[in-house]
């Protein structure tokens, strides 16, 4: 019981959940840029800012009414069973723009959202390596 307080305290399923989901952005991302060239394809997304909202009301729920952090499902995410974060990526809306192919993707654009969902993952492994240097080395008696 004591163990899984410390692993279920804290910051540490928001980082968790968070890296799944820039996981999950990765390859949606990825997909997209692999196809940027075929005819017809549009973009998938995943919502960043449903995603951050929905952390946010966990969290918010979680330091209200205290016990487990509850990742709330929308039509993109959903927590399943065993707790891993599950995703199904949404068409992008089209900015007005479909070039000849029929495609919505703009190389320059993806490219972008590819190296900001990289540094947010970054940010987050980071984050919880520390949080976990940190417990081992309580654990250890070391400082």
């Amino acid at each position: 019981m004591f163990v899984s307080d410390i692993m279920s305290g804290g910051a540490t399923p928001m980082l968790e959940k968070t890296l799944a989901f820039t996981e999950s952005r990765n390859r949606v991302l990825a997909t997209n840029i692999a196809n940027i060239t075929t005819p017809g394809y549009r973009t998938k997304q995943l919502d960043v800012s449903a995603f951050q909202a929905a952390l946010r009301d966990a969290s918010a729920r979680r330091a209200e009414h205290g016990g487990a952090f509850e990742l709330p499902d929308t039509d993109q995410f959903r927590t399943d069973s065993a707790g891993l974060l599950r995703v199904t990526p949404g068409e992008t809306p089209s900015e007005n723009v479909l070039f000849q192919d029929g495609t919505n993707a703009r190389i320059e654009r993806q490219m972008a959202m590819l190296a900001e969902n990289t540094m947010m993952h970054q940010a987050c492994a980071e984050l919880l390596k520390g949080r976990f240097d940190g417990l081992s080395k309580a654990i250890r008696g070391r400082l």
